[in-house]
């Protein structure tokens, strides 16, 4: 097929070098598809480095603890990502003798791992002929033959794979998967893509339609939930600090974080400083409370926006639960707590 042809071609010529491409054993290649699900490579190539010089096997990985999994994963987001990476390692470790499942069926099984990372792993490790549909997937496809489906829509991944198994070399399945990934990583980007250099631009329907930024169509829009976090940052007398371990369920469960007062809305400094004095989280009588940063901090997450202040409480009595700072930076903590301890403890 000519689009398969030219699409390889294009990969063989321009792909990166890149860690886990330089071999197609199932575990690097999974390691990196789980980190690589919504994270850029750039963003994800240093922590790949880091599991890979933890972890150099999957026994490794499936003997280490969890808070150590999560520490190294910290920055990453999505840690229910990090919990399955390690389920799935003791899965594989202890169940399966080390050995990944050699077919996409056999892939589903694995904690955390669905359709596009078992095609992944299928295609590249072992040459099963199944097609990976993701961002990159939907946007080259819907752009080159002018696919208006909704991308959003119940049907679009079964019209979309279809359309990839078509036109998929039976023989070469791993190159074309990682072919269409990557140009669509590196050439046809969502925003402002540079047209003028695609190998496409004489047959692309977006291109020759002038749609290239109407494509792919994407009509449902995600609900973001505002969220007020003012974090309490307790100084004893020893100067150790407080520090808890959050539930199992919603954002961010299993990590640590500063004791916290969460509000409706954006309070004023007077009518926080009355709900810090108030709330049980404090089992002594506060010394003095004060804002530490002017600014609130704004954290992004998939389907919440949260709206962070930290505040110092100081007692004057020793608490004997606190810990000291240094100890605090070995748990795995939310990226936003883990960077405002390092730009702005003192």
């Amino acid at each position: 097929m000519e689009f398969s042809k030219s699409l390889i071609n294009w990969y063989l010529q321009n792909k990166r070098d890149l860690p886990w491409r330089k071999t197609p054993q199932p575990y690097p290649v999974w390691l990196s598809e789980i980190m690589l699900q919504q994270t850029r490579v750039a963003q994800g190539l240093p922590y790949f480095l880091k599991f890979i010089d933890a972890f150099p096997t999957v026994h490794d990985m499936a003997a280490a603890h969890e808070e150590q999994v999560l520490k190294l994963w910290q920055g990453l987001g999505y840690y229910s990502r990090a919990r399955n990476l390690h389920a799935t390692a003791k899965q594989v470790a202890f169940d399966m003798g080390g050995n990944f499942p050699n077919s996409y069926a056999g892939l589903l099984k694995l904690k955390g791992v669905g359709d596009y990372t078992a095609a992944a792993i299928a295609s590249i490790s072992y040459g099963e002929a199944v097609p990976v549909v993701d961002g990159n997937v939907y946007r080259v496809l819907s752009r080159v033959f002018g696919v208006e489906t909704d991308i959003s829509s119940s049907g679009a991944k079964k019209e979309f794979t279809a359309l990839a198994a078509s036109l998929m070399p039976k023989k070469q399945a791993s190159e074309f998967n990682q072919a269409i990934m990557e140009f669509g990583a590196l050439q046809c980007v969502p925003k402002n893509p540079n047209c003028s250099v695609c190998i496409f631009n004489r047959d692309c329907v977006a291109f020759l339609t002038g749609k290239v930024n109407q494509l792919p169509v994407k009509l449902k829009k995600t609900k973001v939930t505002n969220r007020f976090f003012n974090y309490l940052i307790i100084k004893d007398a020893n100067g150790n600090t407080l520090i808890n371990r959050r539930g199992d369920k919603g954002i961010w469960h299993g990590l640590y974080e500063f004791p916290v007062v969460e509000t409706e809305t954006l309070t004023s400094e007077a009518e926080t400083v009355a709900l810090i004095e108030a709330t049980t989280a404090l089992n002594f009588s506060p010394k003095g409370i004060r804002l530490l940063h002017p600014d609130v901090i704004i954290h992004k997450l998939s389907h919440q926006k949260l709206h962070i202040r930290f505040w110092e409480v100081t007692s004057d009595t020793v608490l004997p639960e606190a810990v000291d700072i240094e100890q605090i930076k070995t748990f795995p903590l939310p990226i936003v707590i883990h960077n405002f301890i390092e730009n702005n403890w003192q």
